[in-house]
């Protein structure tokens, strides 16, 4: 499977965790989705393309009944081809990223889940060898903890896709391995939801990663990711990354503090006892694991350094992107008690540090305008405060922050 799974969704990379952390159209819960551009409207393509597919998914073995009952309600979902063609190729920083995904609420929240269900992540560890928080810690970034599994007919959305043909053999792909799914009887067709590109269940499987990795973990006879009971979320992304090369008893990865200069040994690869005897030490204090690690700063010398092992090469195959794999490595730490980061990370492009991005983003609420939640992760929302600000008191319409603006704002 390779890097399938996610990175088909967005490219760029950490955008494509933010398409799982909650997404326009998908939640947690039953029911039609509440954007009517993802409830299916009447398009005579889609009718005569379905009806072309119908004759290739039965000689790939899908029997009539499957099919006809699957696409009976089904129906093309005009949202999902916009929410396609408008995807953007960037990256946030790491600081960004992880200000959206391993904040305070989702670490608690992560901690919460870790205790409840350590039972079955236990079970689940004897089996693959993958230990719960760093299962958890998928489950958090993929869906909140099962919170955001999406309600998007999958069916409706990959045939969407595989019509609409900017993607279409991709996306017929997916189509047929969803009708598979049906087809075993794991899910029936209302319950066989997800996003708008199609990734399902606790932890985002796509349909054709569905087929190769999920476990029916109890033996009940159904492979089942969707339900508010995650066992097979869980354990089909520990067999994931079981067989994707995890080492069990190893590290993904830690943060660490360089000597001076330390920054020109970016990207290189040493022993512990090698990286030691470089002067580079755990932030955290203690010895260094004895494996060949790389070091990354992803943030260039003014931010945080890591050393990452093998296992964090094996989370990548579940996304290929280095914040991914850093936003689990991290996650997982906070879950069994580790604090944040030590080291603080460089002021953005226009001088701001988090903080002050968080300030500006509360001064802006406070002063009318919706900033959302201040987070200091800079989006639309405060892009749109921003502006809204400046025509008001007479400054130029750049939606951009400054430090010139948030005194401005200090001032009332």
């Amino acid at each position: 499977m390779g890097n399938t799974r996610r990175t088909f969704l967005i490219t760029g990379g950490a955008m494509a965790l933010l398409a799982g952390c909650g997404g326009g159209g998908y939640s947690g819960g039953a029911g039609a989705p509440d954007d009517p551009m993802l409830r299916p409207q009447p398009n005579p393509g889609w009718d005569a393309w379905v009806a072309g597919f119908r004759g290739r998914a039965l000689s790939q073995g899908i029997s009539a009944g499957t099919y006809d009952t699957a696409f009976r309600s089904a129906g093309f979902l005009p949202g999902v081809v916009e929410r396609d063609r408008s995807q953007t190729e960037f990256t946030r920083t790491l600081e960004d990223y992880l200000a959206i995904t391993a904040n305070e609420q989702k670490v608690s929240q992560g901690r919460s889940e870790l205790s409840r269900n350590m039972g079955v992540l236990r079970e689940i560890e004897a089996r693959y060898g993958v230990p719960p928080h760093v299962v958890c810690a998928v489950w958090g970034m993929e869906s909140s903890y099962g919170t955001r599994r999406g309600n998007i007919p999958v069916i409706s959305a990959c045939s969407t896709l595989a019509f609409d043909g900017r993607r279409g053999a991709f996306f017929e792909q997916q189509t047929l391995a969803a009708l598979r799914i049906l087809e075993r009887g794991d899910i029936d067709p209302a319950h066989l939801t997800g996003s708008w590109a199609g990734a399902m269940g606790h932890t985002q499987f796509i349909p054709t990663t569905y087929q190769s990795y999920a476990v029916d973990f109890r033996g009940d006879g159904r492979r089942d990711i969707w339900s508010d009971d995650p066992t097979d979320g869980l354990a089909s992304t520990a067999n994931y990354l079981s067989r994707s090369g995890w080492r069990r008893g190893e590290p993904w990865g830690l943060e660490v503090l360089l000597p001076a200069g330390g920054a020109s040994m970016a990207g290189g690869s040493r022993s512990g006892a090698g990286w030691a005897a470089a002067g580079v030490r755990p932030a955290a204090g203690g010895s260094l694991p004895s494996g060949s690690g790389k070091l990354l700063l992803p943030q260039g010398a003014g931010g945080p350094a890591f050393l990452v092992y093998r296992n964090f090469n094996v989370i990548l195959r579940y996304n290929n992107a280095q914040n991914y794999g850093l936003g689990v490595g991290h996650l997982s730490d906070r879950l069994l008690g580790a604090g944040p980061l030590r080291g603080s990370f460089p002021p953005d492009r226009y001088g701001l540090t988090i903080e002050d991005r968080r300030e500006l983003q509360g001064r802006l609420n406070s002063a009318g305008y919706d900033a959302g939640t201040p987070d200091g992760v800079l989006g639309k929302k405060t892009t749109a405060a921003i502006e809204g600000y400046q025509a008001r008191v007479g400054l130029p319409v750049t939606g951009e922050p400054s430090q010139g603006l948030l005194a401005q704002l200090r001032r009332g």
